[in-house]
């Protein structure tokens, strides 16, 4: 059984020394990249073709740059405390609020991870010579359920072995894929081959003005209705998890200078990767083809294939897979373990509280693989890859964005009720400039968030209410789980009224 010592709730006694210069500027940024970037974005990205710029600048401006500086600022004034985003929103409202937020952040990686595991199943396809199964739901949602099962009893074994597979997992599965993808783009364009997103197809107005009788490619999408936007939902969400990093922005040597400066940059890596590597997609194969969950690797056979490299296709197929597990693993004990936290203050069943003989959260990941092996299993029911793919990754959307909601509503609050709280980085501009920032960022994803419930125009999702439904049943479950244990406690005359013992 888990259990804490009752050490009262002085913030001193669990504060953790944190030394000042032992993270540069570009560690940070690397550090940011590492979290954000994932390549089974590009797909998503290449399918709007050119109109694919206007998403990733909402992304970036509206909602990657304030993430990152109310996020610095949050994490610099309790970085020496744990629990993260539960003791930021905690502190600013109540325990019941902050433990809103980790469930949620915890809940959106449960979502997540059949996405990351539907992406793998694809390249694995590839990388064993039958691209057919990438589109076989049976085969994606049992790879994904067995793989995700593996690397949940790796996670057992302790950090170790995750340390040792993450470090590389992002080099060799994601940056030099990425590279291998915007180079070979690159030379397919200057070998003078067709490039597939000059030519949209003139039926879909959304990427495609007809000008004198010929299909030119839209930079703006064309806005008939809400409809035709909602794929934003899912591109928002490839730029989200920078949150995470911000704890570490006390340790910079001048964090007021440094951390603007590293979010900056990893700004600019991550918008210039995701875009030249989704224009690489979307030059090779046309919009209209593009598979969701495997065009990357649709991309990769088609190049490798021109230049007589065939075989080029199945390591990287094996490279992306490989990254995408490695993914996997990094998140399965992070936000876990920023949920048991939470057992500190009762607020967790004593199931969820379990732990093995080397610290893992045993409790929480069994339940967590339980919902993952159903929503993995979508795959297998509903008949189209590609559209259970999005199902998730806007469910996604809509869990991670209401904990991004508090997030700005409680920097804004601790700006007015804790004024002297100090901060390593402080938003310029005081009040105003925290008011602006994250007034503009909930705004943005607000707007977000209600997209994420609106079926795209570009998917053949079949019954809109049928969507519709599934989408608001997933999100009203994941997020009426905490007040199902705020009842339990309220019954059992435990409180949780007050703010967290972290």
């Amino acid at each position: 059984m888990f259990k804490f010592k009752d050490e009262g709730s002085d913030v001193k006694k669990h504060e953790i020394p944190v030394k000042q210069g032992t993270i540069t500027t570009f560690g940070i940024s690397m550090m940011t990249c590492a979290c954000v970037l994932s390549l089974r974005g590009l797909p998503v990205m290449a399918k709007e073709e050119l109109t694919m710029f206007f998403y990733i600048g909402f992304s970036t401006l509206l909602f990657l740059i304030p993430v990152s500086l109310v996020s610095a600022e949050l994490g610099g004034a309790f970085g020496n405390r744990p629990g993260g985003v539960y003791t930021w929103i905690g502190e600013a409202f109540n325990k019941k609020t902050g433990f809103i937020a980790i469930w949620l952040e915890w809940a959106q990686t449960i979502v997540l991870y059949p996405t990351v595991l539907g992406f793998a199943s694809g390249a694995f396809a590839y990388a064993i010579g039958r691209p057919d199964l990438a589109t076989d739901g049976t085969f994606v949602g049992l790879f994904s359920i067995f793989i995700y099962w593996v690397a949940t009893f790796i996670v057992f074994r302790g950090s170790s072995v995750i340390q040792k597979v993450t470090s590389y997992g992002f080099i060799l599965g994601t940056v030099i894929p990425g590279l291998l993808i915007i180079g070979f783009g690159v030379t397919w364009i200057l070998m003078g081959q067709d490039i597939a997103f000059m030519h949209p197809d003139p039926n879909d107005a959304n990427i495609a003005k007809v000008v004198n009788g010929k299909a030119e490619p839209r930079i703006l999408p064309y806005f008939r209705g809400i409809t035709d936007v909602a794929f934003l939902a899912g591109i928002v969400l490839l730029f989200s998890g920078v949150e995470s990093q911000a704890v570490h922005a006390n340790e910079l040597k001048n964090p007021a200078k440094q951390f603007p400066q590293a979010m900056l940059l990893a700004a600019l890596i991550i918008f210039t990767i995701f875009t030249l590597g989704a224009l690489s997609v979307g030059a090779v194969i046309p919009g209209k083809e593009i598979n969701v969950q495997s065009g990357l690797m649709q991309a990769f056979y088609k190049i490798f294939n021109q230049f007589q490299l065939g075989w080029l296709t199945y390591i990287s197929g094996l490279l992306v897979t490989f990254g995408a597990i490695a993914s996997v693993l990094s998140w399965l004990s992070g936000p876990s373990k920023g949920l048991l936290v939470t057992a500190k203050d009762r607020i967790l069943p004593d199931m969820m509280s379990r732990i093995n003989n080397k610290g893992i959260q045993t409790g929480i990941l069994y339940l967590q693989g339980i919902f993952v092996t159903i929503l993995a299993s979508l795959y297998i029911i509903m008949k189209d890859v590609n559209v259970a793919f999005f199902l998730l990754t806007v469910l996604t959307v809509g869990l991670y964005l209401i904990m991004y909601m508090l997030m700005y509503a409680a920097a804004i609050r601790l700006k007015y009720t804790q004024p002297n709280l100090p901060r390593s980085y402080k938003i310029p501009g005081g009040n105003t400039g925290m008011f602006v920032v994250a007034g503009v960022g909930f705004l943005a994803v607000l707007f977000s968030f209600v997209l994420a419930f609106v079926p795209p125009s570009q998917l053949p999702i079949g019954s809109p209410s049928t969507y519709v439904g599934m989408v608001i049943s997933g999100t009203v479950f994941f997020t009426g789980l905490p007040f199902l244990i705020f009842y339990v406690k309220r019954r059992r005359g435990i409180d949780l009224s007050g703010k967290p013992n972290v």
